[in-house]
Order: C-alpha cells, then sequence, then structure tokens
C-alpha cells in the first residue's frame, strides 16, 4: 500500500453499520486516511461518533455539510481518494449508483469520484433483496463500470431468514481494500 491511502468509506443504512466502524479503525490502523460518509438512513443504526473517533476525521452526513474553504467536501473528498469503499452497501444504494443518481453525498462523491480512484462495494441486505432481478441487473451495471464486489455471504440474517445477504467479514474486506490499494 502507498503512504497514506485516502479512503472514503461510505456507510448504508444497513443492521451491519455498526460493523463499519471496525472496519474504519482497522484501516485506520494500517495507515489509510479514512473519511467517513453516512447516508441518512445510516444514521438510523449508528451515529457518527464512533467512526469519528476511530478514523480521526470529522464525519459527513449530509450534502451541504462543509468544513472550511471554498471547495464543497463531497467534491474534495471525490477528488482525492484512492478508494471509494461502500460497507455495507444496501439495495437502495446499489440502484442509485447504478443510476447514477446523486441525492446524497455519498452518491455526489461516487459520481464525481477521481476516476483512478477505486470502487469497492460491500453488500448487505436480506437475501430476496439481493436476489432480486432489479439488484443483479444493477450489479452487472457496477461491475461494467469497474467497481468491484466483495460479499455478500450466507448465513444468519437479521431479518430471521437464514440465506446470502451479510455483510462480508470486516477483516476480508480491509484486506482486500488493503490489496487493491497496494
Amino acid at each position: 500500500m502507498k503512504p497514506a491511502s485516502n479512503i472514503v468509506l461510505g456507510v448504508t443504512g444497513s443492521i451491519a453499520a455498526h460493523k463499519a466502524a471496525d472496519l474504519a479503525s482497522q484501516l485506520t490502523k494500517r495507515g489509510c486516511a479514512v473519511n467517513v460518509v453516512m447516508t441518512a438512513d445510516a444514521l438510523r443504526f449508528i451515529t457518527p461518533l464512533p467512526f469519528k473517533t476511530l478514523s480521526r476525521h470529522p464525519v459527513v452526513t449530509d450534502l451541504y455539510d462543509e468544513e472550511e474553504g471554498w471547495k464543497p467536501t463531497h467534491i474534495k473528498l471525490a477528488d482525492e481518494a484512492d478508494m471509494l469503499l461502500i460497507a455495507p452497501a444496501t439495495a437502495n444504494n446499489l440502484a442509485k449508483l447504478a443510476l447514477g443518481l446523486a441525492d446524497d453525498a455519498l452518491t455526489c462523491i461516487a459520481l464525481a469520484l477521481n476516476p483512478k480512484a477505486r470502487l469497492l462495494i460491500a453488500p448487505a441486505m436480506n437475501g430476496k433483496m439481493w436476489l432480486h432481478p432489479a439488484t443483479q441487473k444493477h450489479v452487472e451495471t457496477l461491475k461494467s463500470r469497474g467497481a468491484e464486489f466483495i460479499g455478500p455471504e450466507k448465513g444468519m440474517l437479521s431479518c430471521g431468514y437464514e440465506g446470502i445477504g451479510r455483510l462480508w467479514p470486516v477483516d476480508k474486506i480491509a484486506e482486500r481494500a488493503l490489496a487493491l490499494l497496494a
């Protein structure tokens, strides 16, 4: 991994959002600069405080969050990113990314992403949602544009079903992100 890789960690509204805090911690400990961007739905599952503390960076929770200076935060993050890592990624987020919708900070960053940056997506959702033809078509579209997917895996889901849809193990997501940045 090159020194001080910049990772934008997108966290969407899934029960697995709490696992993203561990991911931010692991990547920070490995020398990455991690900037967390949370969707409004992610805020229903976890607060920004753990991410701010573990990443040692402010957390973006709104498209209009501005740190300082004249450049919009979402454009600055998109320009400086070596990777956009979305973990967990919901079916809704995958649809927005595939369709080019930009109605929040995370999707705006995705559209404005530095063309040299990698896009790594770790889905987490109900198995029927993952296997739905619409979701699978969105995955195909994103892969055709260079996105890489890690997961989901099979197991017990928070909805009570057993099947595919669990977030890939956090340590494996971190390993794959670091390998792509090497």
